[in-house]
């Protein structure tokens, strides 16, 4: 019933699409509203240059291995892939021409550290964020479009603490040198000077090992929202968002929280709603964050938004356009 009532009242939808893969997807970024790229298990990536009414999907060469979490895409020739694991199966590669070919730029060289997520502010201007190694949140920035590297001295960890590979949206940026990171112990670090510092601040989400921010995303510089919970409960609604009216200083529970765990975030603008989606069902919300409407039960792991159009991506190949 409350499925339906929110369909309803808002109208929102998500309409699936023919993905030509079966692999599970967790990255995916529009560069226009009809140019996407999408990315996931098994070395696999996809691209749609109508829309979403085709998509080619491939496999990276020699990369079959490789669980391509976080995606980057600045046009419809060039993107950056993350791939998310234990040591050296955390790598980034990078094409300029459509996929055809992709060069390996970075294998991550620390047995124990593991790649969450990738950004940038401009196509020469990224950051890549990894879980904790010897303490510290581990903070890779560059100037060249990702063909080198330079290791920042990141932020403390908790005993524990770390961050979640689910959609690549537990990292998010702003402007020119900003970014915010959310974490396994609810709480978020900021940026102002390219990821050379970071300051912390306490949400009200509920942390652990299976729990905790997921994803993060900003409608201006001041008013964001945070979004998790617990991938192990899918339908528990406890903990899972926050909201910050003061560009990250301060966080304060939403009235009604999604209806259960969400692996992603995003701002519609166009529209000016906030999307949240994850394996239990997506919500909407048009007030700012703080109270959430439920509108889907498809399970989706990640989402992404460009001008009027919008998608989400979840497993064994799901891919929907967002129908407002």
């Amino acid at each position: 019933m409350a499925i339906f009532t929110a369909a309803a009242a808002f109208g929102q939808s998500w309409s699936p699409q023919q993905s030509t893969t079966t692999a599970s997807l967790r990255g995916v970024m529009a560069v226009s509203p009809a140019i996407v790229w999408a990315s996931g298990a098994k070395g696999t990536f996809l691209r749609t240059l109508d829309g979403g009414i085709t998509w080619k999907s491939a496999q990276v060469a020699g990369a079959a291995d490789a669980d391509f979490r976080g995606l980057w895409a600045f046009d419809e020739n060039s993107a950056v892939l993350l791939s998310a694991g234990e040591g050296e199966k955390s790598r980034v590669y990078k094409t300029s021409d459509a996929g055809a070919h992709w060069e390996l730029l970075y294998t991550n060289p620390d047995p124990a550290g593991f790649f969450d997520a990738i950004a940038f502010w401009d196509e020469a201007h990224g950051i890549l964020l990894g879980d904790p190694v010897k303490g510290r949140f581990l903070i890779l920035t560059t100037s060249d479009g990702g063909v080198s590297w330079k290791r920042q001295k990141g932020p403390p960890a908790l005993p524990k603490e770390g961050a979640f590979a689910a959609s690549n949206s537990c990292l998010t940026i702003r402007g020119a040198r900003e970014a915010w990171f959310g974490t396994g112990a609810g709480r978020v670090w900021h940026s102002t000077d390219g990821g050379e510092t970071w300051s912390a601040a306490k949400t009200p989400l509920s942390g652990g090992a299976t729990a905790g921010i997921f994803s993060l995303a900003f409608a201006d510089a001041l008013h964001g929202v945070a979004v998790g919970g617990d991938y192990q409960k899918p339908a528990d609604s406890s903990g899972n968002a926050a909201l910050t009216a003061n560009g990250g200083k301060s966080w304060s529970a939403p009235a009604e929280p999604p209806h259960g765990y969400r692996s992603a975030v995003a701002y519609f603008a166009a529209k000016k709603m906030w999307i949240a989606a994850g394996t239990s069902g997506s919500d909407v919300s048009i007030d700012g964050g703080n109270t959430w409407k439920q509108f889907d039960s498809g399970g989706y792991n990640a989402i992404s938004f460009f001008g009027d159009a919008g998608w989400a991506v979840g497993p064994k190949g799901a891919i929907a356009k967002f129908q407002p």
